[in-house]
């Protein structure tokens, strides 16, 4: 078994702890599911959110999904003129039999734009 890393994001309408919780737990499960893995799978899983997020650790919605054994981290993106606002990144760091060029990232919604090159 293969340690590999899954890369994801999405762009949140509002900041707003309720919204944030349902956007981080819809991309979760997305990662979860397109990479045919469970909760055992996962070794750590840091998430970055934009400087113009406030209301919530993105952890605090995989702690709610149940993920509760695995280690999180959250941190500020860097605030760079013009890039997109109210994105929460995630790199998951995952046990998986599937080759890197197998593994799919997930990019939701208008976050899609961010990685052209690897979002599936």
């Amino acid at each position: 078994m293969a340690v590999r890393a899954v890369r994801g994001a999405v762009q949140l309408e509002q900041d707003e702890a309720g919204h944030m919780d349902e956007q981080v737990s819809e991309l979760l499960t997305a990662i979860l599911e397109r990479n045919g893995l469970t909760g055992d799978d996962l070794i750590s899983i840091w998430f970055t959110a934009t400087p113009d997020l406030h209301s919530d650790f993105p952890a605090a919605a995989a702690r709610k999904l149940g993920i509760v054994d695995v280690p999180l981290i959250c941190a500020q993106e860097l605030d760079i003129e013009g890039a997109m606002p109210r994105v929460v990144r995630v790199l998951a760091h995952i046990e998986s039999d599937l080759p890197r060029s197998d593994i799919a990232h997930v990019y939701l919604g208008a976050a899609a734009a961010l990685r052209k090159d690897i979002a599936q």
